[in-house]
């Protein structure tokens, strides 16, 4: 992708923050923004950093994660094209208190605190569409830590691989694909599991002949019957 070239007000609009921006406002805000190329294993931002924008992914995958006192890594979002993060803490005026790192080659869109707080000013409506996707957000995590407290790790992996999937709308035995967008140790720390239990699960679903794993692609065979099962652990 040539970033010179990237039309940034076209793709600002289709953004769910900005697709009620004018073609004029749109313009302004994107002069307020800044693309930006990584490469997998490069830091996005550290905690610490101060905070004066918020991100969307472009291209690739970025994970957010802490560091344990000892060093153990906790994902905590993992975040892929089009969506955005950091939007919260921009408004605190407070460094930031997570990492964010390229998981994979990636184009990060930095949206700078000045262009939104100039916008907002235009428009008290645009305020809204930015709590709305905070609290979007939030929500997503409140459901995290149900699912950490209430769910088995079985449970939190099923809950994964089926977390696209209208399973009443599937027919029976009809199977599924669905691709791992990054290693299986990142999306076990992000479920609060270790990798060799991660895949204990997996290879124990496979055995109940719910799914078939071919490297990052995981084949459920009967998204009814893997939606409620019952795992013993």
């Amino acid at each position: 992708m040539d970033l010179q070239r990237f039309d940034l007000p076209r793709y600002l609009s289709v953004l769910p923050l900005f697709n009620d921006l004018s073609p004029d406002e749109l313009k302004r805000l994107a002069e307020g923004c800044q693309l930006r190329r990584f490469a997998r294993g490069d830091m996005v931002f550290r905690v610490g950093e101060s905070c004066d924008a918020f991100h969307v992914t472009v291209l690739g995958q970025v994970k957010l994660f802490a560091l344990s006192p000892s060093g153990q890594e906790k994902v905590i979002e993992l975040i892929g094209p089009g969506q955005s993060f950091a939007e919260a803490l921009m408004f605190t005026g407070r460094p930031y208190i997570v990492s964010a790192q390229a998981l994979s080659d990636a184009i990060v869109l930095t949206v700078g605190k000045a262009a939104v707080l100039a916008e907002i000013a235009q428009d008290p409506r645009f305020a809204l569409r930015m709590l709305a996707g905070i609290s979007r957000r939030l929500h997503g995590l409140v459901h995290d830590v149900q699912a950490y407290a209430l769910h088995s790790g079985a449970q939190r992996v099923i809950g994964y691989l089926l977390r696209d999937q209208a399973v009443e709308d599937c027919a029976s035995g009809e199977v599924i694909t669905v691709s791992l967008p990054v290693s299986k140790a990142t999306i076990a720390s992000r479920l609060s599991l270790t990798p060799e239990y991660f895949s204990r699960v997996l290879h124990e679903l496979e055995a109940a002949g719910l799914i078939e794993i071919d490297k990052r692609d995981i084949r459920i065979l009967d998204a009814k019957r893997l939606a409620t099962h019952h795992p013993l652990q």
